[in-house]
């Protein structure tokens, strides 16, 4: 335009770079463009301008959480000549959406946090049943608990057996903790009943004693968020699954998800967690400094139970027989339940472990019965394994029962239980469990019935020798003047 002073609007707009007829424009109307446009008004009638303020609008205002199709629904059942089909459904869905932007209620805002080191620590646990882990074959049903460090992500994770019981939460807890080296101040989980009451409003007053004691012990602040809202435990939330998608790598790199024993996969995902806490060493050491020293011993983390040994050689614990040995019969024995194992002490004396086993559903009994405990009392009664209410229990491994099963088809009943229990008892005496179960599976493959007479040469002999010379340095008798010294 100061161009267009000194020349003409054909020079002028040249100069300016664009066309003759957009100079006219311009001189002509010297708006911008968007000064130019003309408001844009509704090509077709509102379908909704008869509805919307008497009908719609009192719904929702009196509850903004009604859907838009509903409101549709709810116009064809009033006025089934003027909305006869859907034809309005997006038009309606985009009223109700942009009145809810506008007129709707107050949402919840996520404020996200600045984590302190040595401030919080989380725990949740996590179910890992699309993994397809199976051991030797069979499916394994299990969980994983899951810790993590809120600021420097430290991670320990450990294979649950059963639920989320307060014994999986305090000792799995209690080994993240001691493994760490450190306690944080605060431990947050969700509304577990292993923790929570759940039936107080009140967090503070809802925390189960055994819990509370649990917390006190370590000088932790126990905390949990509110029901319904995951997000707030989002450091464990979010590292569940990352977890989840490395362990899935790690057992396609594998080549198997099969295990031989339940200790290898907990190896393997202890060996995982390691790993991705190494990458984190740099703020691992920051928090480290940061954390509160452990107490000088660590906490209950069981159930204990009282049970006594009756004359079936064993003690019942949560439905579940557990076999001991026949001198404790009419003995009261005090079980810690964990939950992979229980201990039972007579006094101070841990005198029976079993891996922990778990009642079934359909009432039927599960039993736990290690053969030892059982084949002195069996070898002088050797008819009553065939009848035995635990008899398939009592085999240690799968070539011995698959023996059962061939003695039991091939010979009488006296015959089969005698053999069977020779074959126990061999086992037993010889301590070579695991070497007569390769020679009785080597036996069955050759279509032979094994028998302890004929299999017992073939073991590998036991070391029996004594060692060779050994030197024995008596004690200078004079040294203990020095006692009676110290007495005096």
């Amino acid at each position: 335009m100061t161009d267009r002073l000194q020349y003409s609007q054909r020079i002028a707009a040249a100069r300016a770079g664009f066309s003759e007829r957009t100079a006219r424009r311009l001189e002509a109307d010297p708006r911008l463009p968007s000064q130019r446009q003309s408001a844009r008004g509704r090509t077709v009638p509102d379908p909704l301008e008869a509805v919307w303020e008497p009908v719609l609008l009192p719904i929702l205002e009196r509850d903004p959480a009604v859907q838009a199709v509903t409101l549709l629904r709810h116009l064809q059942m009033t006025d089934p000549d003027a909305f006869p089909d859907d034809r309005i459904r997006r038009t309606l869905e985009r009223r109700v959406r942009d009145w809810r932007a506008l007129h709707g209620p107050e949402r919840d805002v996520i404020f996200r946090q600045a984590p302190e080191p040595g401030r919080m620590a989380l725990s949740d646990f996590t179910d890992v049943g699309r993994l397809g882990v199976t051991i030797a074959g069979v499916p394994l049903e299990h969980r994983l608990f899951h810790f993590v460090l809120a600021y420097s992500g430290w991670e320990h994770a450990a294979v649950v057996l059963g639920g989320e019981s307060f014994t999986a939460l305090a000792e799995n807890l209690q080994n993240a903790l001691w493994t760490l080296g450190g306690v944080p101040q605060e431990h947050r989980t969700d509304s577990l009943s292993a923790a929570y009451r759940n039936l107080d409003a009140d967090a503070a007053a809802d925390v189960t004693r055994r819990y509370d004691a649990f917390c006190a012990h370590y000088g932790m602040l126990a905390s949990r968020n509110n029901p319904g809202e995951a997000h707030e435990n989002g450091a464990v939330e979010a590292q569940n699954n990352h977890l989840k998608v490395a362990l899935d790598q790690a057992l396609i790199l594998r080549g198997s998800r099969d295990f031989v024993e339940l200790d290898d996969w907990k190896r393997f995902v202890d060996e995982l967690v390691a790993r991705r806490n190494r990458r984190r060493e740099a703020t691992v050491r920051t928090e480290m400094a940061a954390l509160r020293p452990l107490p000088t011993r660590r906490t209950t983390d069981f159930t204990e139970v009282v049970a006594r040994v009756t004359k079936t050689g064993g003690f019942l614990v949560h439905a579940v027989f557990y076999s001991a040995p026949s001198q404790l019969i009419g003995k009261r024995l005090r079980v810690h339940v964990y939950d992979d194992r229980i201990e039972a002490f007579l006094g101070a004396t841990r005198v029976v472990t079993h891996p922990r086993q778990r009642g079934r559903r359909d009432g039927v009994r599960v039993h736990c019965v290690n053969y030892r405990h059982v084949i002195h009392a069996l070898r002088r009664k050797p008819q009553a394994l065939a009848g035995s209410v635990y008899r398939d229990g009592l085999f240690p491994r799968s070539e011995y029962e698959a023996a059962w099963a061939a003695l039991s088809a091939a010979l009488p009943r006296r015959d089969a239980c005698r053999r069977m229990v020779d074959l126990l008892w061999l086992a037993h005496d010889e301590g070579c469990e695991a070497e007569l179960a390769g020679l009785i599976a080597a036996a069955l493959g050759d279509g032979l019935l094994p028998e302890a007479r004929t299999l017992k040469p073939k073991l590998v002999p036991r070391r029996r020798q004594l060692p060779g010379d050994t030197t024995v340095t008596l004690t200078d008798l004079s040294s203990f003047d020095a006692l009676l010294e110290g007495r005096a």
